[in-house]
């Protein structure tokens, strides 16, 4: 393994998952709700459902972060390695996955597992488990 030094941020990704551990604590203790986005999303379309606004200004906080990021500086490059039907493709995966798998990984990974869920534990497990295993195809197999 190669460690790309000049692009290595410990510090920044250090404070990035300790600012994603206090918004979800913020809001299972000020709302008593899970923050999971996938759930979130879910349910600010859904007519009837209880606290949508609440849910849909977590989402907006979500999408305007990267926004204010910018103040401060450059947004990191972003390359990817498909095109954009390889893109949909995956992102239609993996909302299927999250339905199935009855949340993604902000909901079980950050939110399930610092609840010590059994279920959320299995759950993470096995979305990484599946992560390795398709990097692994993609990339040795058939060489992409």
């Amino acid at each position: 393994m190669i460690i790309d030094w000049a692009n290595f941020t410990p510090w920044t990704a250090l404070a990035g998952g300790a600012l994603i551990g206090l918004a979800a604590s913020l809001f299972v203790a000020l709302n008593g709700r899970i923050a999971g986005i996938s759930g979130l999303l879910a349910s600010t379309l859904e007519r009837g459902a209880e606290g949508r606004g609440e849910k849909a200004l977590f989402i907006f906080g979500v999408l305007l972060a990267p926004l204010l990021w910018m103040t401060a500086g450059a947004l990191p490059e972003m390359e990817f390695q498909t095109n954009w039907l390889g893109l949909l493709i995956a992102g239609l995966l993996v909302g299927v996955g999250t339905r199935y798998g009855s949340g993604c990984t902000s909901g079980h990974g950050v939110c399930g597992i610092s609840r010590l869920s059994p279920r959320s534990i299995v759950a993470t497990l096995v979305f990484m488990a599946a992560g390795f295993a398709t990097v692994f195809v993609l990339r040795h197999l058939f060489g992409g």
